[in-house]
C-alpha cells in the first residue's frame, strides 16, 4: 500500500501561480511513490478569497490529514494555514517533512523557479 502524504504549501494571494506549483508538488510526491492529498485543489471550486468558503476548504483539508502518514511541507513561506496544518500534525503526531527544492529537481529534473 502507498503511503499517503498530505501536500502543505501556499494557496492564498496568487492562487493561480500556487496551483501551478502545488500541481508540481504533486508529481514529485507521485514520481516517489506515494498516494498524494492535495486539498489545494478545493481552489477549482470554492472562492478563497471569500472567509466562509476558505473555512470549508480548510476544514475539509484538515479531516484528510487524519488519514495521512505524513505531511509533506513545500515552498520557503509558512502561511497561517500551514501553521494550522502543522500544528495539527504535531498533535497527532503524524510526521513532517520538508521538501526542498534540490529534492525535487533531482526527482523531475530542471531547473529552480
Amino acid at each position: 500500500m502507498m503511503k499517503k502524504v498530505y501536500i502543505c504549501s501556499p494557496l492564498g494571494g496568487d492562487v493561480a501561480h500556487n496551483l501551478e506549483q502545488i500541481r508540481r508538488y504533486t508529481r514529485f510526491a507521485l514520481m516517489c511513490g506515494t498516494a498524494p492529498v492535495v486539498p489545494h485543489f478545493y481552489a477549482l471550486c470554492l472562492d478563497d478569497n471569500k472567509s466562509n468558503e476558505r473555512e470549508i476548504g480548510m476544514a475539509a483539508g484538515l479531516s484528510l490529514l487524519w488519514f495521512c502518514d505524513e505531511l509533506w511541507v513545500f515552498g520557503n513561506t509558512v502561511t497561517e494555514g500551514m501553521k494550522s496544518e502543522i500544528q495539527f500534525c504535531k498533535n497527532l503526531n503524524i510526521r513532517i517533512k520538508s521538501i526542498r527544492e534540490k529534492e525535487i529537481r533531482k526527482v523531475l529534473g530542471g531547473n529552480a523557479k
